[in-house]
C-alpha cells in the first residue's frame, strides 16, 4: 500500500536556536521538542524529568468531592461496596487498582466485571440485580456508566447508589449519579481530558487518599495504570505521560505479582516500552474476556502470591493462544469477503457480518482489516439474538460522529473518534450498512483514505551521535502524542550484510552519500525489497532510531517505517 509521506513543518529558526542554548541539545532535537509543545526551560525540565507533584489536584474534577464524600460515608457505615469494571484491559486494570488499594484497609467490597457476551458492555441489568441481591448499596462503575441512565435510575430506585468513572464521550443525557467523574463532560473544568478508565480511577483513589489517608499509598498501583494507558491507546501526554513514566518504572522494578508472572510467560527479557505493553501483556489480559470471562484477568492482577500469580498466568496465556487462532481464522474469512466483492472492493468503507463470528476478536479483525484496507470499518456478528459490533477508523476521520449520523438504526452505541462499538436489530443491518457507506463517502476525503508517514524532519546520518542517541531516549514514554521521533534520510543505499529473515524481513548496513557513517537497518515486513535492496537502488527511508542489544552488545539500530526506491 503506498503512502503519503508528510514532512512537519519547522519551527522558526530563532526559537529553534533559543531553546538549543537553553538546554544544551542541537538544533534538530530542539525542532522536534517545539513542535510536541515543549518550547522553554521550564517546559523542557517538565517533559525530560516528569515529577508526581506535577498531577492535577484531583479536586478540580467536577463531581469529585461528592464521590470522595460518598465513598467516606459508606465505608464508615461499614455498607458493602461493590467495584464493577469493563472486562477489557482497562476495565480490568480499573477494578484491579481500586480493589486492590480499598481492600488493604476495608473489608467490604467485591468485584463485578459483566460477562461480554451474557450482558454486553457497560452496567447491566444482571448487574445491578445482582448488586440488589447481595445488599450493596454502593457501585463504584469504572471504565463504563456514561451511557446508562436508565439502570442506574433503576439502582437508586432499590436503594444503590452509583459512582461513575468513565472516560468515554458522555451523551446528552448524563447519568443521575451520586457522582460522575468524567473530565470529556462539558461542564468539567479539570485541566486533563485524555486519562484511561484506570487512570480516572487512580484519580479517584487519589482524592480520596488526600483527604483521609496518605497518597503515596497509591503509587504502588502505577503499573497497572502504565499498562491500561498502553492498551487503551490514550494520548501520552500531559499527565498520562507522568503517569505511564513512573507506572513502567514500577513495571520494570517491583512490578505486583501478576504483572510479573505474564511478563515472565510473555518471555519478556528487558524492560518493557508502551509498545512493549501493547504486543504482548495487553493482549493477554484482554483474552480472558475475549474467550472467557474477564474475572480471570482481575483474579491475576489482584493475586498476592508468585505462586497464585503463575497458575492464574498460565491459564491466560492459553486463553490467548485460542484468541489468536480466532482471530487469524475470521480475519482470513472477512478479507476474502471484502476481495471477492467487486462493491466491496470500492466502496469507502467496510461493514461485514457473520453471526458465526466470535464476539471477543471483532474488534482485533475490524482493525487488521483497516490495516489491509485502509478504511473505517465495522465488524459485526450475532449475539443474544441482537447484531453487535466494533469499528475502528483511519487518521483523522470521526468515527463516532458517522455511527452518531445512523443512531436511528442503532439500539446502542458509543466509543470514541477511532474505535466503538455497536448494536442493533438484524432487520436494521442492510439499511445499516447502506447509510454508513453513504456517511462514510459523503464526510471522508480521498487524503483520509491513504496512511501518512508523518515525518519530524530530513537528517543526515552524521547528525546520529551517541549524545543524539542518548537525548532521544530520554524522550520516552513513547505513544500516541508523543511518537518516537521519525527521520528522513536520502540517497542511502546498502552498503554491506544485506540479509532476509523469517521471509518477511531485511536487515543490511546502510550508508548515505557523502557520508562516512555505517548503521545496522532493519525492516519489519519489507522483504518485497530485497531485490531491490541487493540491486543497489538509492532509496529513501522514513526510519526511528533504537537500540539494539545482542549477546550483551548494544549498538544503534535503525528501523524502516517506509522506503521509497529513486
Amino acid at each position: 500500500m503506498n503512502k503519503r509521506w508528510v514532512i512537519k513543518e519547522l519551527p522558526e529558526k530563532t526559537q529553534i536556536e533559543l531553546l538549543s542554548q537553553a538546554i544544551n541539545i542541537n538544533s534538530y532535537l530542539a525542532a522536534i521538542l517545539i513542535q510536541r509543545g515543549t518550547a522553554d526551560f521550564e517546559s523542557a525540565r517538565n517533559y525530560f524529568r516528569p515529577s508526581l507533584k506535577e498531577l492535577h489536584n484531583p479536586f478540580l474534577m467536577k463531581g469529585m468531592e461528592k464521590a470522595v464524600t460518598r465513598l467516606k460515608k459508606a465505608i464508615d457505615s461499614k455498607e458493602k461496596i461493590l467495584i464493577y469494571g469493563d472486562y477489557d484491559v482497562d476495565g480490568t486494570t480499573s477494578v484491579a487498582l481500586v480493589y486492590s488499594y480499598l481492600s488493604k484497609f476495608y473489608p467490604h467490597c467485591e468485584v463485578y466485571v459483566p460477562d461480554r457476551y451474557a450482558e454486553g458492555y457497560g452496567i447491566s441489568l444482571a448487574g445491578v440485580e445482582y448488586a440488589e441481591q447481595q445488599n450493596f448499596t454502593l457501585v463504584i462503575a469504572l471504565d463504563c456508566g456514561i451511557k446508562s441512565s436508565e439502570l442506574v435510575d433503576l439502582a437508586t430506585l432499590k436503594g444503590i447508589d452509583f459512582i461513575i468513572c468513565d472516560h468515554h464521550l458522555p451523551g446528552d443525557d448524563i447519568p443521575n449519579a451520586v457522582a460522575v467523574l468524567d473530565p470529556k463532560q462539558e461542564t468539567c473544568d479539570y485541566p486533563y481530558s485524555e486519562l484511561s478508565g484506570c487512570g480516572l480511577g487512580f484519580k479517584f483513589m487519589q482524592g480520596f487518599a488526600q483527604k483521609h489517608r496518605f497518597e503515596h499509598e497509591l503509587y504502588e498501583y502505577l503499573d497497572l495504570v502504565a499498562v491500561s494507558i498502553a492498551s487503551d491507546i490514550v494520548p501520552i501526554t500531559g499527565e498520562n505521560r507522568i503517569l505511564t513514566y513512573f507506572g513502567l518504572r514500577q513495571l520494570n522494578e517491583n512490578p505486583r505479582p501478576g504483572l510479573k508472572a505474564l511478563k515472565e510467560i510473555s518471555g519478556i527479557k528487558g524492560d518493557l516500552d508502551v509498545s512493549g505493553i501493547v504486543f504482548t501483556l495487553g493482549p493477554r489480559i484482554n483474552a480472558a474476556g475475549r474467550v472467557a470471562h474477564a474475572r480471570g484477568a482481575v483474579e491475576l492482577l489482584v493475586s498476592q502470591t508468585e505462586e497464585e500469580a503463575n497458575s492464574l498466568a498460565e491459564r491466560l496465556n492459553l486463553k490467548n493462544e485460542i484468541r489468536k487462532q480466532f482471530d487469524s481464522d475470521i480475519t482470513v474469512e472477512a478479507l476474502a469477503m471484502i476481495e471477492s466483492n467487486e462493491i466491496l472492493r470500492s466502496a469507502k468503507s467496510t461493514v461485514l457480518f457473520k453471526n458465526t463470528w466470535h464476539k471477543g476478536v471483532i474488534g482485533i479483525v475490524a482493525a487488521r482489516c483497516v490495516e489491509k484496507y485502509y478504511r473505517p470499518t465495522v465488524i459485526l456478528t450475532e449475539s443474544n439474538n441482537k447484531i453487535t459490533g466494533s469499528a475502528r477508523s483511519v487518521s483523522g476521520f470521526d468515527l463516532y460522529s458517522a455511527i452518531l449520523e445512523c443512531s436511528d438504526l442503532l439500539e446502542k452505541f458509543g466509543g470514541h473518534k477511532y474505535a466503538a462499538g455497536l448494536t442493533l436489530d438484524a432487520t436494521n443491518l442492510e439499511l445499516f450498512q447502506q447509510k454508513f457507506e453513504q456517511v462514510v463517502s459523503s464526510t471522508i476525503t480521498e487524503a483520509m483514505l491513504t496512511p501518512v508517514v508523518e515525518i519530524d524532519m530530513p537528517i543526515y546520518f552524521d547528525v546520529i551521535t551517541p549524545k543524539f542517541v542518548n537525548i532521544l531516549k530520554q524522550m520516552a514514554p513513547f505513544g500516541p502524542g508523543n511518537p518516537r521521533p521519525l527521520f528522513e534520510a536520502s540517497n542511502v543505499y546498502v552498503f554491506n550484510s544485506l540479509s532476509s529473515f523469517k521471509d518477511k524481513h531485511v536487515r543490511f548496513l546502510a550508508k548515505q552519500s557523502n557520508n562516512e557513517n555505517v548503521f545496522q537497518v532493519v525492516g519489519f515486513d519489507m522483504a518485497e525489497h530485497y531485490d531491490s535492496l541487493a540491486r543497489g537502488d538509492d532509496f529513501k527511508m522514513a526510519f526511528t532510531i533504537e537500540e539494539n542489544t545482542f549477546n550483551g552488545s548494544t549498538s544503534v539500530q535503525l528501523r524502516i517505517k517506509d522506503i521509497k526506491f529513486s
